[in-house]
């Protein structure tokens, strides 16, 4: 089964094949860097131009909705710059040459280059410096020279970089060298708000976690293995080192299937975090070029890869371990990533993930993460279970943040051990990272193992209770585990409902090491609205917990506690689930119920969702991200609603983006409504609505849902009035026509 991808993808895919490679630096200084004045004038310029900073934004705001696409920093300009038609050379006193060009990319908040024919002579040293000389980057010599017979050079800040080529006597005149791309770096002025914390490659949401948090403590082994993936102007993705059973340090390099192009000059970025908690910058220095590609498979999503260099020990990476038996006992799940280019982050989920298949591959499906996110660019990072070894890489989702909190989206990982058999050595990983073919099914870390603590109890998902609540009562459970080698046969289990501590429960049992039980809570009181449920566990065996950052878990939920009526869902799938989402929203325009993305290849699969609803008046909406509908082309998909009495009042599944249906489940009391009805039209309206009028009328109101009376005027032998409605809230409305003999009432949904 095929679904054409995006133009936009395809777009972005094939511009990959244009790398940027960095790679490690051999020492030394540009010439007479100590003196920071110099002749500008004296080294040829070239200028790219101006960029189309409105354009830019434009296709931006599109392609960083899709997790699966690069995030994009820079422009990429083609050229073809010799060193034998370009630039100034110097002769030195004692025979040595000096080639010098400058760089200029105006407003630029970074240069880098790539190099289309690079091959140094023996003794040759090349060094690229900002404008200010407060900066340079390289050596680069003969050592760095390519197999491909590329190369590049990583981000050097400012709007204008030269590029110095030193050769002595001996060598003048022999090195190879030709400028094939400038990338101009722009990403900070093109108005995505303050970006002045950002990073050279790209920020992302608010909701994200830095590595170096607090809750990244027990991670910061894993952490190292994982890297920042870049290609010429795009964060394409992110990726880490793996270990094998000959635990000898061969580079082999996990990441996704569906970001390879141009891998052979992609650069690797190492330890490109914040020191602390907060913070968007982080090291650049330490990268790595190239690689080969070893095995890939679309069935898994998985790539894997060989860097052309091994990491020096001055990187300190970690191998990471993993775990190819794709048993679905995986009781939680971390990921550790670079979204949106950014400095590494990591996020949590404290549930099961499960087996799915997404657009044909065999994934981990991740509902939503309970602590921090993924962007676009975190695909390929590893998915680590709870013995912090590798299940999966990131294949896509819709997992984002909504402002400083998780939008509630769900993820899903190619599955390691689909990835671990294939046809051929080329499709599989067992051949690369089983060289000894021991069979084994997990491998921890190289060179440092996972060591767990004496004791960590986790509290994990909260269940028992739906996101909507009808009634004033929740019956909730706590699923704990313990990580830690000690077996625990008791724990304090702190039970808070809406920030008052419910109750210290006393709990009892036996719990080995990455053993789990759900635990029932005493039954919540609720108030009618937003509500929480806390549960912190404190003192396995009376002794001190030695990992603080997991021992609490909240779950945030809505309860009516008035009078509600029940009505039903019922979606039926096509092949393509995960483009299906949905959402109820109220007069209010809140959003009291939503739904998907679901499982691909589930077409003809029954969803039923019951829904609790207070009276008033609603807009259910469902949506497609592909922009076909749920129905006829790819799956006989539909939905219908059911109203409390259990009749059907709307159908549908073939539509575009989406769907609407408006509805009310009953006039509200806002006085005498029960009368016949006016006309309104255009109604939903934007701008303006026209009301025609009774006989008779001489007044017109207009009432919000709570009825408060937003408008109202006198009318004056007119049978037609116009309303503006662009300055009224979106929701419902009712609007009322009296008169001495005369009274109409009707219903207007005001949507901008």
């Amino acid at each position: 089964m095929f679904k054409k991808p995006t133009f936009v993808l395809t777009f972005l895919m094939t511009c990959l094949t244009f790398g940027v490679t960095a790679q490690i630096e051999h020492g030394g200084s540009p010439f007479n860097w100590h003196e920071k004045s110099y002749d500008r004038a004296a080294i040829d310029t070239y200028s790219t131009g101006a960029l189309d900073l409105e354009l830019l934004r434009n296709q931006d705001e599109v392609t960083d909705q899709y997790k699966e696409a690069p995030y994009r920093f820079g422009e990429e300009w083609k050229v073809s710059l010799d060193r034998n038609e370009v630039g100034n050379t110097i002769e030195l006193e004692n025979g040595a040459s000096l080639w010098q060009l400058a760089i200029e990319c105006p407003e630029a908040t970074s240069i880098s280059f790539i190099f289309n024919r690079f091959k140094l002579a023996d003794g040759a040293k090349l060094f690229i410096w900002n404008e200010d000389r407060s900066a340079f980057k390289g050596s680069y010599t003969s050592e760095s020279n390519q197999p491909h017979g590329g190369f590049g050079v990583g981000l050097i800040d400012g709007d204008l970089a030269v590029i110095e080529l030193y050769e002595p006597a001996d060598v003048a005149g022999k090195s190879i060298l030709e400028v094939g791309t400038i990338v101009h770096g722009y990403r900070s002025m093109v108005g995505y708000g303050a970006e002045t914390n950002r990073g050279p490659f790209g920020n992302s949401g608010a909701c994200n976690i830095n590595v170096n948090c607090p809750e990244g403590d027990m991670w910061q082994t894993e952490s190292r293995s994982v890297a920042l993936i870049v290609s010429g102007g795009f964060a394409v993705c992110s990726g880490a080192l793996v270990n094998n059973t000959a635990q000898d340090g061969t580079p082999y390099f996990l990441t996704a299937n569906h970001c390879l192009g141009g891998n052979n000059n992609w650069v690797f970025y190492f330890n490109h975090e914040t020191a602390g908690c907060n913070g968007s910058n982080g090291p650049t220095n330490q990268s790595v070029s190239g690689s080969s590609l070893l095995a890939s498979s679309a069935g898994s999503d998985m790539a894997l890869l060989e860097l052309n260099e091994t990491p020096p020990a001055d990187f300190n990476v970690q191998y990471a371990g993993w775990d190819n038996s794709d048993q679905q006992t995986v009781q939680n799940t971390t990921g550790i990533h670079h979204p949106s280019g950014d400095v590494k982050k990591i996020c949590f989920d404290e549930d099961n993930p499960y087996h799915a298949n997404q657009a044909g591959a065999a994934v981990w499906y991740i509902d939503e993460w309970e602590d921090g996110v993924t962007e676009g660019g975190s695909s390929g990072s590893p998915l680590f279970d709870q013995n912090h070894r590798i299940i999966g890489q990131l294949y896509g989702g819709f997992a984002a943040c909504n402002g400083s909190v998780n939008n509630g989206g769900a993820d899903w990982y190619g599955r390691f051990g689909v990835s671990w058999d294939g046809n051929s050595p080329s499709s599989r990983l067992r051949d690369w990272l089983d060289p000894l073919n021991t069979g084994a099914t997990v491998l921890d870390g190289y060179p440092e193992g996972f060591e767990a603590l004496a004791y960590d109890v986790v509290a994990g998902a909260i269940t028992g209770v739906d996101e909507v609540v009808c009634g004033n009562t929740a019956f909730p459970s706590v699923v704990i585990s313990n990580m830690g080698t000690t077996t625990v046969n008791s724990i304090t289990i702190e039970y808070y409902v809406n920030g008052t501590l419910i109750q210290t429960i006393p709990w009892t049992g036996t719990l080995e090491q990455f053993a789990s039980t759900t635990v029932a809570l005493p039954a919540a009181n609720l108030q009618d609205g937003n509500n929480e449920i806390t549960v912190v566990l404190e003192g396995p065996n009376a002794e001190n917990d030695e990992n603080n950052t997991n021992n609490s878990a909240t779950f945030e939920f809505t309860a009516n506690t008035g009078p509600t009526l029940d009505y039903v869902l019922e979606l039926t799938l096509d092949d393509y689930g995960s483009e299906t989402t949905w959402e109820v929203r109220n007069a209010n325009n809140q959003v009291v119920y939503n739904g998907g993305p679901y499982a691909d290849d589930a077409d003809g699969e029954l969803v039923t969702v019951n829904l609790c609803i207070e009276e008033g008046c609603y807009t259910f909406t469902i949506f497609d991200a592909f922009g076909d509908g749920i129905c006829c082309g790819w799956g006989e998909g539909s939905y219908e609603l059911y109203n409390h009495l259990g009749q059907t009042f709307a159908t549908g599944g073939e539509f575009t983006d989406e769907d609407n249906v408006d509805f009310c489940t009953q006039d509200l009391s806002i006085g005498s409504l029960e009368a016949s009805e006016l006309k309104i039209y255009p109604n939903p309206a934007n701008q303006n609505a026209i009301i025609e009028l009774p006989v008779g009328a001489d007044r017109l109101e207009v009432l919000n849902a709570v009825g408060q009376i937003v408008h109202s005027q006198s009318v004056v032998n007119d049978n037609q009035v116009q309303l503006n409605t662009a300055d009224l809230p979106t929701g419902w409305y009712f609007v009322r026509a009296e008169g001495d003999n005369a009274k109409m009432t009707g219903q207007l949904l005001i949507r901008h």
